[in-house]
């Protein structure tokens, strides 16, 4: 029988027990055939006054159903059993914190890679500064993301027999961009908020942000930013990877030079072209134990999901202000993210 007879022969029968829509659908997936496994938590989260969702991506074998995890038109997604089985074992875990604007979905590329070797990788989405839920106010309160990670690992620490198969006293962090600077200030970075209240005086950093703070009348200097200066450091965070850490310019020397953990600083771009926004060089030779490396022929939004071929047009149409879709050109982004993956995982296999 074919895929598409077994298809509408499975939806005929859900129809029958009366169901139909997205419940028929869903009891018609195909179990899943990999050892990439993905289910969802909550966590109270007081700095919000509610509760941030996360993804979980774990080792699994084979069942549960398959799913495809983010996507849209712009993005492919990235293939997961859902409620798959469990490997055994316990493993260590990566938190990985996303960008403003971005959400959990989008690092399905690097999660799973994660998972198939070894890892349990959580994803927080960050009120405020994730798709759908998001805003130039709450952007501006950096000192919030930090929070939502400790948050996480408060849940998952304080009700270890729900996570079984994670290893709590094994645990780092990986961001991207926001989530970068998020990593670097659950890692002992802190903020002086004068250079941030500053931060758009006199250039844009090569980046969108302050005219994304303009067009929505942010002025920083009319804002109490000085809870950016608290230690957000989180002991429990064992080694990091931070991939073009936004507002690293505002960071301080000597809570860089403060740091003690193992640190990964990747920088997306040819050096020259790397914006200086989040251009990590000098922040990582403040760092007694961080390594800093250059992913050539790529640009900032290298670390986004693959997108699909008409991604690019419907980002012109929707008005969206960075090039999302794009890369340096050289190579495609699959290649950016197998070598950013490869980097990543080595690093985390020898410092956890």
């Amino acid at each position: 029988m074919s895929k598409l007879k077994s298809f509408a022969k499975s939806t005929a029968f859900a129809a029958l027990l009366g169901l139909s829509g997205w419940v028929a659908y869903d009891l018609t997936r195909p179990p899943y055939d990999g050892n990439a496994g993905i289910t969802y938590g909550s966590a109270a989260a007081p700095v919000r006054g509610t509760d941030v969702d996360f993804d979980i991506w774990y080792p699994a074998m084979p069942g549960g159903k398959s799913v495809t995890v983010g996507g849209n038109g712009v993005f492919y997604g990235t293939p997961a059993g859902r409620d798959a089985p469990h490997q055994a074992g316990r493993f260590p875990m990566v938190i990985i914190s996303h960008g403003a604007g971005g959400n959990a979905g989008q690092f399905g590329w690097i999660a799973s890679e994660l998972a198939q070797a070894g890892f349990v990788v959580v994803l927080p989405n960050h009120p405020g500064t994730t798709t759908g839920n998001a805003s130039a106010e709450a952007a501006v309160r950096v000192w919030e993301r930090p929070a939502d990670v400790s948050a996480v690992l408060d849940e998952i620490t304080a009700n270890a027999g729900d996570y079984p198969y994670i290893d709590t006293d094994s645990i780092s962090i990986l961001g991207f961009s926001a989530g970068g600077y998020t990593a670097m200030a659950t890692s002992g970075a802190r903020v002086d908020p004068d250079l941030l209240q500053s931060f758009c005086d006199e250039t844009d950093h090569g980046m969108s942000d302050c005219a994304f703070l303009a067009h929505f009348g942010i002025d920083l200097h009319a804002l109490d930013l000085s809870p950016a200066a608290q230690d957000l450091r989180d002991p429990r965070i064992k080694a990091a990877v931070v991939v073009d850490p936004g507002i690293i310019e505002t960071i301080t020397a000597e809570s860089l030079s403060g740091i003690d953990i193992p640190m990964l600083i990747l920088n997306l771009g040819d050096e020259g072209a790397i914006p200086e926004g989040v251009y990590a060089r000098g922040a990582a030779e403040l760092i007694p134990n961080a390594t800093y490396s250059i992913v050539a022929d790529a640009i900032h939004f290298s670390f986004l999901a693959q997108c699909k071929p008409r991604g690019a047009q419907i980002l012109i149409n929707e008005n969206e202000l960075d090039p999302l879709c794009d890369d340096a050109g050289g190579r495609p982004r699959e290649e950016i993210h197998d070598e950013v993956s490869d980097r990543i995982v080595a690093f985390l296999q020898s410092n956890i």
